[in-house]
């Protein structure tokens, strides 16, 4: 995948290894650790565990941009939608477009795969404004989490 903006970064997607398990915990939690101050719930080790816990290189890629790793995407198609599990940009790459281009992407694996989008941001996370402003819709609140889907389609 790559952007078709002259302005926009080049965002490539690239495979990801089990080796690569650590360094993907570090961009978590260098992504997630304002957020999660904010709400008094920043725990470095929980965040490496629950990451962790669940880690699938199949179903990991790096976001790559000039040729350098700057985040990762995890999606898992279900029944019902196709859940974007992480999305997380180093906090020095944010705000240049690299986010909305790796959206791009997993919208159209939701339209090959016929499904909606969903996926969870931490309350008072940037990420809330983002998901939206990509046409996201807020569908359930749990008690640290805003759920949002995005329909399938063009």
């Amino acid at each position: 995948m790559s952007t078709s903006m002259t302005s926009s970064p080049q965002v490539h997607l690239a495979p990801v290894s089990a080796g690569d398990a650590e360094a993907l915990v570090a961009l978590r939690i260098a992504a997630m650790r304002e957020s999660l101050e904010r709400i008094g719930r920043f725990d470095p080790q929980r965040a490496r565990e629950r990451f962790l816990s669940s880690f699938d290189p199949a179903r990991t890629r790096h976001v790559v941009v000039d040729g350098h790793r700057v985040g990762f995407v995890v999606t898992t198609p279900q029944a019902a939608w196709l859940s974007l599990d992480h999305l997380y940009i180093d906090p020095a790459s944010q705000g240049r477009g690299i986010g909305a281009a790796v959206l791009a992407d997993v919208f159209d694996e939701a339209r090959r795969l016929a499904l909606p989008v969903r996926v969870g941001a931490l309350k008072q996370s940037d990420s809330n404004r983002f998901y939206k402003r990509h046409g996201f819709e807020l569908v359930e609140e749990g008690e640290f989490d805003c759920y949002y889907v995005r329909p399938s389609g063009p």
